[in-house]
């Protein structure tokens, strides 16, 4: 369990540094835009590998549950909380449409619905810190954001042929993760 939370210190400490812009400004002032960049990758990449490292060891040894998730009631809604993150993940990397618009950085709105949709059916210790810290990062994030005054995308009237690309896409990818959720993560998805 310690190598899952040292990862996610590390990843998540990172994640969190691009949003105080004064500590970011000194670190590539002493570091340069490259050098920043690059322990950036480096040090993310890291807690990245000990979350997965740390993860696998915790499931190895045994979850500890710590409560039982109604599952008639919370999978049905993790399933859609699923299939919306992988929607918010493609429209983030699609040219600017409606459904980019509204959920306005939609990279963090995937992380969300994509961690919430895990806390919901998954009641050990581990899920809890893991999918928990990302959420909570992630609200963390948005907010952070908004007191910056990053609006994210701008005003888009109507639906764009973007965004049935985006609803492909994430259906597509979503589908896909049942096939390949057991051989990447070890767990069925279903």
């Amino acid at each position: 369990m310690s190598l899952l939370i040292l990862g996610l210190v590390l990843f998540l400490g990172v994640h969190t540094l691009t949003t105080m812009r004064a500590a970011r400004a000194a670190l590539i002032g002493r570091l340069g835009e490259g050098g920043y960049k690059g322990l950036y990758s480096l040090l993310s990449a890291v807690g990245l590998v000990l979350i997965v490292w740390g993860f696998s060891s915790y499931r190895s040894a045994g979850y500890i549950q710590a409560w039982n998730p109604p599952q008639a009631i919370f999978h049905p809604i993790a399933l859609f909380l699923l299939w919306f993150a992988f929607v918010a993940l493609a429209a983030a990397y699609a040219p600017l449409g409606k459904i980019k618009s509204v959920l306005r950085h939609p990279m963090l709105v995937a992380v969300k619905a994509w961690a919430l949709s895990h806390l919901l059916v998954n009641g050990d210790l581990g899920s809890m810190l893991l999918f928990g810290g990302l959420l909570a990062w992630a609200v963390y994030d948005r907010i952070s954001l908004k007191r910056r005054g990053d609006p994210g995308a701008p005003p888009v009237q109507g639906f764009k042929a973007a965004d049935a690309i985006v609803v492909l896409i994430g259906t597509v990818a979503y589908v896909a993760m049942f096939w390949l959720h057991d051989t990447l993560i070890g767990v069925t998805a279903a």
